[in-house]
């Protein structure tokens, strides 16, 4: 083996499949291990999450309102209760699930991954958040709220 071949194959920047796994594989025992917490602890008993910040302060319900006790709901399979709390955690929790996958996937098989959105894309999700924020803080709108 030449002194070239050698520099070459200990300067070689592709890690290996296990290495490149190490990311999303601690994503997953994260997201494992606060999932075995939440579905211990329930967080409609009172004392043991903080409060929303936003409904803290403001008064109002933000989008996010109500995402910790839907997702509690769904690990215990209760997709009836995660819609009463928060219409759109299921899509949300689904989108993360998906964007997971994904990166599991570029990294298993060396592939970059590669989105290019439309520049329209970010106006397009912002004014969505915006009309869902107005829309289940309209009073008697009971069916958005997170209660």
């Amino acid at each position: 083996m030449t002194t070239l071949t050698r520099e070459a194959v200990l300067a070689d920047p592709a890690p290996g499949r296990w290495r490149r796994l190490a990311g999303p594989g601690g994503v997953a025992a994260g997201v494992a291990l606060t999932s075995a917490y939440l579905l211990q602890v329930n967080p409609n008993l009172p004392g043991h999450y903080p409060v929303c910040p936003t409904y803290a302060l403001a008064g109002v319900y933000c989008p996010g309102c109500g995402m910790l006790r839907a997702t509690h709901d769904l690990l215990h399979l209760d997709v009836v209760g995660a819609m009463q709390r928060n219409p759109i955690a299921p899509l949300v929790l689904g989108g993360m699930v998906a964007l997971w996958v994904a990166w599991l996937w570029s990294r298993w098989t060396g592939a970059r991954l590669r989105w290019t959105p439309r520049p329209s894309t970010a106006y397009v999700l912002a004014a969505l958040v915006i009309a869902f924020t107005v829309a289940r803080n309209i009073p008697g709108w009971t069916w958005l709220s997170p209660a």
